[in-house]
């Protein structure tokens, strides 16, 4: 009888689909939207990418060995929301029909995070096999320089001009010259540095002793002013992300409770609610959402303030003071703007700077003005911050002299040719 070994039952494993949920980072006007592998790619509703100030600054970067994707172990987003760790391994690996290095011989560990106008990741190569391996390494970029509506699917009737990748010492940059005139681009830098670059694909040969680790560190930069961008090291620029959770922890309110799915249903919301938190000039300003209402909105974030005024009157603050100094001082029909008018929408990127869509600065909302009264008066309440309302006193005014001039006697409005048709809490069109 011939011996039966587990050889004789080996399946070949290439297929790398797994787990196509999304992970989603952010830190201030930079928000990133990955597969669960750490990937971006141009695949299904096209939505994933990096992007910055409004614009997309990668529409692919892909992992690959070989030309293979690594097969999926797991990833998820740390419960502070400022690391995405990722686990993979190699697929099976053959020449001329022979396997070469086996599936799972080789772990791959990224672990990803971002810094406002910059993507760091870290790629850890860990051979457990009992033989030295080498790996044809490939990371592949590329962008499209799509403005965020363009990404939710308004067509343009002209582009600019993207320009053709050019290769550094560490990677590759690409560039697209805007028909606003501001040349974005993508810096990508890789240490150590690829041993070639075909266009936008960057090539690594891989050499790993049995038991030895290997190491990359990739940075991407995003870029719309000229001048070199300069980007602090990996490990500073992780410490510099863990100091910054740790800072907005220590201004929230602790709450601890006897259940603990409570405590950390709690510990998510706080996570979530600091990952929206943009720092403005003004103070800490909650964004509406990733991937498409990664902006300022007067509404969202009057609502979101008023919600959590009892535990971080910080971030009201920071919202008044940022509305107030947005106020609307003029009348502008495009922008639905008038004296005392409460910002509904402020948005970054080359559509909004030639005024294809009304939102670089927008007014058009029934409900925010109200809701900066009322949040002024109950900011004053929670924390007897006088001079600050004495700041802002003006603006209240003029908020309420608004109010008094729209009212008949309830506040209404009349939608413009290009603005949204309804302008009260729910404004889509559904």
């Amino acid at each position: 009888m011939s011996k039966v070994s587990a050889d004789d039952f080996y399946i070949l494993t290439a297929n790398a689909q797994a787990d196509e949920h999304q992970r989603v980072l952010k830190h201030g006007e930079t928000f990133g939207v990955f597969d669960s592998h750490g990937d971006i790619r141009p695949t299904g509703l096209a939505e994933e990418g990096l992007y910055h100030e409004g614009t997309r600054f990668l529409s692919r970067y892909q992992l690959l060995i070989g030309r293979a994707r690594p097969l999926f172990l797991s990833s998820m987003v740390k419960e502070d929301n400022a690391i995405l760790a990722v686990d993979l391994t190699n697929p099976d690996i053959g020449r001329n029909g022979d396997l070469k290095i086996a599936r799972g011989a080789v772990h791959i560990h990224r672990t990803k995070f971002l810094v406002e106008g910059f993507c760091y990741e870290r790629l850890t190569f860990s051979n457990y096999s009992l033989e030295p391996v080498r790996l044809p390494l490939m990371l592949h970029a590329d962008c499209d320089f799509a403005d965020v509506f363009e990404v939710r699917g308004q067509v343009r009737a002209r582009r600019g001009a993207i320009l053709a990748p050019r290769a550094t010492a560490n990677g590759v940059i690409l560039s697209y010259e805007g028909l606003d005139m501001v040349v974005r681009r993508s810096e990508v830098s890789v240490v150590p540095p690829p041993a070639r670059t075909d266009g936008s694909t960057m090539r690594f040969e891989l050499s790993l002793e049995r038991g030895k680790q290997a190491f990359f560190d990739v940075t991407v930069g995003c870029a719309s002013r000229a001048g070199r961008v300069r980007a602090p090291r990996l490990p500073r620029a992780l410490a510099d992300a863990r100091k910054r959770v740790q800072a907005e922890r220590s201004r929230q309110c602790l709450v601890e409770t006897s259940s603990e799915p409570f405590n950390h249903w709690l510990r998510r919301s706080r996570s979530d609610l600091s990952m929206m938190a943009t720092e403005t000039p003004e103070g800490p300003f909650p964004y509406a959402g990733v991937p498409w209402f990664s902006a300022p909105f007067g509404r969202d974030a009057l609502i979101t303030a008023l919600e959590t005024l009892w535990c971080d009157p910080a971030l009201s603050r920071g919202v008044l003071a940022h509305l107030a100094a947005t106020q609307a001082t003029t009348d502008d029909p495009i922008r639905e703007a008038q004296p005392g008018k409460i910002l509904h929408e402020a948005r970054l990127g080359e559509m909004a700077a030639l005024a294809e869509i009304p939102f670089g600065r927008y007014y058009g909302t029934v409900d925010a003005t109200p809701l900066f009264v009322v949040l002024a008066g109950e900011y004053l309440a929670r924390t007897e911050d006088l001079a600050f309302i004495e700041s802002i006193w003006p603006n209240v005014q003029a908020a309420l002299a608004w109010l008094d001039r729209s009212c008949r006697p309830y506040l209404s409005y009349l939608a413009k040719a290009k603005g949204l048709v309804n302008q009260g809490w729910k404004d889509s069109g559904d």
